[in-house]
């Protein structure tokens, strides 16, 4: 990786030529908000997914080898939007600190003419939580639910669109506690389809999306079924040199209602929409990815800002 190298090099090259392209094929950082045990846009307007993790090159996967990848964030709300998207009348304020460490391995197997790729994704979190009217004040740090892709694979149909396709599912191993607001895993299974896109023109101009529908199952301990949810990651960029420059962020929607005992609960869908400045440079085998995402159009979630720090090193 001697240089940032356009899609059309990077095929013929991408078993560690093109840096931007080894964070794309990953898909998916399975890091938490929260758990604020309320009924608001998802049990406690949280996901099993942040959103806005992924961001250059994300729709192509790299060639065969191992890439570790460490993800680290912060991110900070003191605001709690209702189902009208106005600020609800609390004293709030969030704080989750987080680093996930990645792991993919992408074979040289090939499988409806792609790639076949895996990954795991283990979060470590410190989360606190402060709501005066409700008299929470809780914090915790340790372990997150981990994220593994079923299946990933990658398509290169030509040197300028690069597509990819996984199956993920989220494992509820992360440390719960139903009367804990900060707690740092969900405590029930998420399993997602995804489908990532990367189209790179000749001059060096990018457009990305990563598409995933979460399909969440029962909280066991609280009978809480948080609804379905969409959420795509964007970015619009432009690469000069080893330099990529663009806008990021993402897209949330909740599909369904969220569940209660088996009754729905109303009001309960969210929206959010992110943006923000992304810049990464490539060196060699290694990147290092700097980028941040302010929250707007919110409805029944914290509204904040996320800021980010990833790096990369192929093997």
């Amino acid at each position: 990786m001697q240089k940032v190298i356009f899609l059309g090099d990077a095929y013929a090259k991408r078993s560690l030529k093109s840096v931007g392209s080894v964070l794309g094929g990953m898909l998916i950082v399975a890091m938490l908000v929260c758990s604020l045990h309320s009924a608001f846009a998802a049990e406690g307007g949280g996901s099993a997914y942040l959103g806005g993790n992924e961001d250059f090159m994300l729709g192509a996967l790299p060639g065969p080898g191992f890439y570790p990848i460490i993800y680290t964030f912060h991110y900070t709300a003191d605001e709690l939007m209702d189902g009208n998207g106005n600020e609800k009348p609390l004293d709030f304020d969030l704080n989750v600190t987080g680093a996930a460490f990645r792991f993919l391995y992408v074979s040289d197997m090939k499988l409806f003419g792609a790639d076949v790729a895996w990954h795991v994704i283990i979060p470590v979190l410190s989360s606190q939580v402060d709501i005066v009217e409700a008299g929470v004040d809780d914090s915790t740090s340790g372990l997150g639910d981990i994220e593994v892709s079923a299946l990933t694979l990658g398509w290169h149909p030509n040197k300028n669109l690069h597509v990819v396709g996984s199956l993920d599912v989220w494992l509820p191993v992360g440390e719960y506690d139903a009367d804990d607001a900060a707690s740092l895993g969900r405590n029930y299974w998420t399993v997602a389809p995804i489908l990532a896109v990367t189209y790179l023109f000749d001059t060096g101009f990018e457009l990305s999306a990563k598409l995933q529908y979460l399909v969440n199952f029962e909280n066991s301990d609280t009978d809480y079924n948080t609804g379905n949810e969409f959420i795509c990651d964007y970015l619009v960029g432009q690469h000069v040199g080893n330099w990529m420059f663009g806008i990021n962020g993402m897209l949330y929607l909740q599909a369904t209602d969220d569940e209660l005992s088996g009754d729905n609960v109303s009001n309960s869908k969210g929206q959010a929409i992110s943006i923000g400045p992304a810049i990464q440079y490539n060196y060699k085998n290694m990147f290092f990815n700097l980028k941040a995402q302010f929250d707007t159009n919110v409805e029944n979630r914290p509204r904040g800002e996320k800021y980010w720090f990833k790096f990369m090193y192929a093997f």
